[in-house]
């Protein structure tokens, strides 16, 4: 069975920095790419950043280009999303999220709420 599991969130002051945490069970990770999503209130769900399954590639929202950076440990299953000078628009609860390769499937996590206080 497949799981998702996020962790990090909290409130943070407006320029300060937020590791969230996303640990990844009952696949082989190295066939997933790993990502992030968030949906703040009365928004819709919106892409964030993504890792590819080798480790090599990634692509972010213009609105967290460099600020936002997507590492991932393989050895670990874990991929993490560092926020760095965070903007309370960056308010949302965070989704990680697992893609295989192969099939296009995708596993979602419970979320993690994040509050950056103005």
């Amino acid at each position: 069975q497949v799981r998702v599991v996020e962790s990090g969130g909290g409130l943070v002051q407006t320029g300060g920095s937020l590791r969230l945490s996303c640990a990844a069970s009952g696949l082989t990770f190295t066939s997933y790419a790993m990502g992030w999503f968030r949906q703040a209130p009365g928004k819709e769900r919106e892409f964030v950043a993504v890792i590819g399954w080798n480790d090599r590639s990634t692509s972010y929202a213009d609105s967290v280009k460099g600020r936002f950076t997507i590492p991932r440990d393989s050895a670990k299953n874990t991929v993490s999303l560092q926020m760095n000078n965070v903007k309370p628009e960056d308010t949302a609860v965070y989704y990680c999220y697992a893609d295989e390769v192969a099939s296009g499937t995708r596993y979602w996590g419970q979320g993690t709420q994040v509050t950056v206080s103005s």
